[in-house]
């Protein structure tokens, strides 16, 4: 098995990496690039367009990978490989998920991930096709003082073929774009293709870890795949950023939906079975409280399975919203105190709602936002909370509220 060097550097520009280019680079990550590049490069062996690139990768770097942007002399790709890697937060969530010795990272990128698995597994293989990328994360990895990342300059379902033993668990984060770079969303038409290959990696390991798009359907992928175990729906202060499917070979029996959104002081997590069979909720009028699960729960589908689980009533099928008499402190999502609901009405709203400013969110309502500030003169911000809802009659209503979380 070959073994990349942390030391000999083939395809990169190692100018970049002496001080004075190193200290222009971080003199500028707040420049204008425009301009920067306009006036060119103030080095002979360094373009401009390299030292926009390490600029920007790095700008990009500073609140989505603060590791390497506060490690020294770390080399940067293409920015729009910093732009489709994991986050720290989310590559330290998924690397808690599994477990063992070896582990094989089979579209390794930029490495985010290969680190964090790296500081639990004794063995990351790296494979990433791209030669300079590959030697990139093998330079880096010296950097951040990790010597148990591999790089395999390979095709990745190559290396698992070639490989001579098992491993613990493959890793794969296959691109979502085709040959002319347009966006895909279906596993098929990914790189590789992994419905195709489940066979080939199963043949190494019994466990098969993939992140997927936060916009792909979760039953078409369902679909597409087998031996699906569990499924993370990961946030990240209320943005969902990544799905992940963990396979485990021959397992067939319930897959367990598990919903997470990490903010900045808590993780909210309401986890679920899935079941074809759904449960109906009790519905009601507004109560004393109301409840807007996270983006999580709502890309989970989990719309009756957390009411039932919370003891709530939701205001319509549509709607996915919830109330109740009594405080729900736990619920993954935000909350609020409801002061008045009122009819849409233009003369009973100038009367309920005097102040003319509120944070307004529309849920099966029928018009936008801007359309209700236009016709009811509501400016935005202050402490009121509406939600332009529609109610199990039909009818359309402003719930007004005070935010508790």
């Amino acid at each position: 098995m070959a073994i990349r060097s942390h030391i000999f550097l083939l395809f990169l520009n190692t100018n970049i990496l002496t001080t004075d280019v190193q200290d222009f680079i971080n003199s500028n990550l707040k420049s204008d690039i425009s301009k920067l590049i306009f006036k060119g490069s103030p080095f002979t062996n360094i373009s401009i367009q390299e030292l926009a690139n390490q600029i920007q990768a790095k700008q990009k770097s500073e609140k989505k990978l603060p590791t390497w942007f506060a490690t020294k002399n770390i080399y940067y790709p293409p920015k729009i490989s910093i732009e489709q890697t994991s986050s720290e937060i989310t590559a330290k969530y998924k690397s808690e998920l599994i477990t063992g010795k070896i582990l094989a990272d089979i579209s390794g990128g930029f490495g985010v991930d290969s680190f964090y698995f790296s500081k639990l597994f004794e063995t990351v293989f790296h494979c990433e096709i791209n030669t300079e990328l590959s030697e990139i994360v093998n330079y880096n990895a010296n950097q951040l003082n990790v010597k148990n990342i591999r790089t395999q300059n390979i095709n990745g379902v190559q290396f698992i073929q070639e490989y001579e033993g098992d491993l613990d668990c493959i890793y794969i984060d296959p691109s979502r774009r085709d040959t002319q770079q347009n966006k895909v969303f279906l596993l098929r038409d990914c790189t590789p293709n992994v419905p195709d290959s489940l066979d080939i990696l199963f043949s190494k390991s019994n466990q098969i870890l993939i992140k997927t798009s936060p916009l792909l359907d979760l039953s078409s992928a369902i679909n597409e795949l087998s031996n699906v175990k569990e499924i993370h729906i990961v946030a990240v202060n209320n943005e969902v950023k990544e799905l992940l499917f963990l396979l485990e070979k021959d397992y067939d029996e319930h897959i367990d939906i598990k919903t997470v959104n990490i903010l900045k002081s808590t993780t909210q997590k309401f986890n679920f079975q899935l079941s074809w069979e759904k449960k109906i909720p009790e519905y009601s009028l507004p109560l004393a409280y109301l409840y807007e699960p996270n983006t999580a729960v709502l890309k989970s589908g989990a719309f009756n399975e957390i009411a039932i689980f919370y003891k709530l009533k939701k205001l319509h099928n549509h709607s996915h919203l919830y109330t109740s008499n009594e405080l729900i402190s736990e619920f993954p999502g935000r909350s609020f105190k409801i002061e008045k609901t009122i009819p849409y009405n233009k003369k009973i709203i100038q009367k309920e709602i005097p102040e003319k400013k509120a944070n307004i969110t529309v849920r099966n309502f029928g018009k936008s936002v801007e359309q209700i500030r236009k016709e009811t003169k509501i400016k935005s911000g202050g402490d009121v909370f509406i939600f332009a809802t529609k109610l199990l009659d039909a009818s359309n209503v402003l719930i007004v509220n005070t935010k508790i979380k």
